[in-house]
């Protein structure tokens, strides 16, 4: 099943059986190793994995008389040979990586990578993914391999091409291990069978078990500033938009100002002089109009000329190389930041910045009245390359403490998280971006729209997936708008309008209308080709009809039984149907239609 003698090869090598996500009998068996910072095996530690079923949890032992510092730990490194023709996907670390394809040529669904843009490092000669990887040979059965937990370690699979081996990995980023001292590292598992999507069901419950998701009982609406006034973003602005919202399309619940209003980055509290308001009192107009107020913070992050930067230099990460202490700029190990950069970042293992994050999140809740918050540039919360204030605690913990500190202050309030890292974050969010940053251009439209729909497993089971705004006042074609707006419904997850409203034309404000409120119950896909989806509502079906090409394709699904089918747009009939359905779909277009 990798092909099938080498699938049970990794398989056997963690002792866990092909098949749903399942528990079993119990076995202890010493495999694995241990990598030093040399690159060459740690002799001295032993790694006993421990498994029940289709579940591995491995435990790094120090035998040795001496401490050893460790890179990672190799769980299992096998051959695969499988046609180049297989079907892959595979997580990012931040939110913004996810890859596509096939085995022979993987494809970045975005240009913003773990490896090109980020900097993170995987073994020589090979691709990374983290977290999850599925393998889906021509006809053959879904390969998942998964890490289903994420508290200390972050664990990701390495692809080598010379010659093609797959192995996993967990990434100890060079800790000490004492003589007798133990490690427990993440859970881990390899299944397979012949629905995909049920088998990412399954990764996603476990994932919840270890890490129980913050609840939120519906998927929030709103609004957002940021594309259409971007950073120069001003109070009248987001009160001429409020009033739109409250006589037209009051669904739109949450009334997000993004970023903009402050003075630097890293000074929430501040408002800048180019937003010509103060935040407090545009916020108290949001309230007072019976909506919610919202707002963007990057909480990890901070410019050199800010308040915060400038008077708690010992609140940020701390520069390796530099003896004296001094902060990490971030362009020195990643990408440096996309405005008013090089950005450093807070230690989330500092006590001080714990107390700076918990007050400032606590004033915007109690004193501002904030009820959501979007919290962007998380992935700096987990910066690699740094030395933390509690040198024992590796850069998941360091965010994860991070993120306690803020919902301490936030109390009640929706948590977004926005270019984050995904493992870490589950269970410390309410909501997740599940793609780049739309833009108002066919390329981006289509690519955002895949980036989401291959996270739909994740939705309304780790958290609310975020599709990022709706962004219908452009000069998209009808049909390209319609793709845009059915690949939100398809998402299952949140509805924020990116637009102007208060030049918003009558028909894409009713295309905006019909998607309130979101079903919250995200479409199940045939296949990673994302090109025919259900959603199973209580009451009906919704069949999800994507063509991403430059020219008119047929499509077709089929109906179990007799069924009336119409379009979810305009509500006109295509009739009674049974059988095989087939349709022809016009170039860069989608069709939703509701079966009853």
């Amino acid at each position: 099943m990798i092909s099938r003698r080498e699938f049970f090869e990794a398989a056997a090598a963690l002792a866990i059986l092909p098949g749903r996500l399942r528990a079993g009998a119990q076995r202890v068996e010493a495999q694995g190793r241990a990598v030093g910072l040399n690159g060459t095996t740690a002799e001295s530690v032993e790694v006993v994995r421990v498994c029940d079923g289709s579940f591995c949890r491995a435990r790094a032992v120090n035998r040795g008389s001496s401490a050893v510092r460790l890179r990672e730990i190799v769980l299992f490194d096998v051959p695969i040979e499988l046609p180049p023709q297989t079907a892959l996907y595979g997580e990012g670390f931040q939110m913004l990586s996810q890859t596509g394809g096939t085995l022979a040529q993987p494809v970045d669904l975005s240009q913003y990578t773990d490896a090109g843009h980020y900097k993170m490092s995987a073994s020589p000669g090979s691709r990374a993914y983290y977290g999850l990887l599925t393998l889906t040979p021509p006809g053959e059965e879904t390969r998942v391999f998964a890490f289903t937990s994420c508290e200390r370690f972050s664990g990701r699979f390495d692809i080598g091409t010379a010659p093609r081996r797959i192995a996993a990995v967990v990434d100890t980023e060079g800790l000490e291990l004492a003589p007798n001292e133990s490690w427990t590292l993440e859970e881990i598992a390899v299944i397979s069978g012949p629905d995909r999507a049920a088998l990412l069901s399954d990764v996603a419950a476990r994932l919840a078990s270890h890490h129980p998701p913050l609840k939120s009982k519906t998927a929030p609406t709103g609004w957002c500033s940021w594309y259409c006034f971007g950073p120069r973003v001003t109070a009248q602005q987001v009160l001429d938009n409020l009033d739109v919202i409250a006589k037209s399309i009051p669904a739109l619940k949450y009334i997000q100002i993004d970023d903009g209003y402050q003075s630097a980055m890293g000074d929430w509290l501040d408002t800048g002089a180019a937003f010509g308001g103060d935040v407090r009192a545009v916020l108290d107009q949001i309230r007072k109009r019976g909506f919610e107020p919202a707002i963007w913070v990057a909480p990890f992050v901070a410019e050199e000329g800010s308040k915060l930067f400038q008077q708690h230099r010992d609140w940020f990460v701390k520069d390796p190389g530099d003896f004296s202490g001094a902060p990490l700029r971030s362009d020195r190990v990643t990408f440096g930041g996309w405005r008013r950069g090089p950005w450093y970042a807070l230690d989330g293992t500092h006590p001080g910045a714990q107390e700076h994050l918990t007050q400032v999140f606590r004033t915007m809740r109690q004193e501002w009245g904030c009820t959501y918050f979007k919290l962007d540039a998380n992935f700096w919360g987990a910066i690699h390359g740094g030395r933390f204030h509690d040198p024992r605690a590796t850069r998941i913990e360091a965010y994860r403490r991070g993120m306690q500190a803020i919902r301490r202050g936030a109390g009640d309030a929706f948590i977004l998280g926005c270019n984050h890292p995904i493992w870490p974050s589950i269970g410390v969010v309410h909501g997740s971006r599940s793609s780049n940053d739309i833009k108002r251009a066919w390329d981006r439209i289509s690519t955002t729209a895949r980036q989401n729909l291959s996270r739909n497993w994740q939705n309304g089971r780790l958290w609310w997936n975020d599709p990022d705004a709706v962004c219908l006042a452009s000069d998209l074609t009808d049909a390209e708008c319609q793709f845009h707006a059915a690949a939100i419904y398809a998402s299952g997850g949140m509805v924020l309008s990116g637009d102007d409203l208060t030049t918003l034309p009558p028909a894409r404000a009713a295309m905006l209308k019909k998607l309130l409120p979101p079903t919250g119950i995200a479409a199940a896909f045939e296949d990673a080709s994302l090109r025919v989806g259900i959603v199973r509502l209580p009451n009906a079906r919704v069949m999800c009809l994507f063509n991403w090409d430059d020219a008119t394709r047929t499509t077709s699904f089929r109906l179990q039984r007799p069924s009336t089918v119409s379009d979810f747009w305009s509500g006109e009939s295509l009739g009674r149907r049974e059988g095989t359905v087939s349709l022809d779909i016009p170039a860069r277009s989608a069709r939703l239609l509701r079966i009853t």
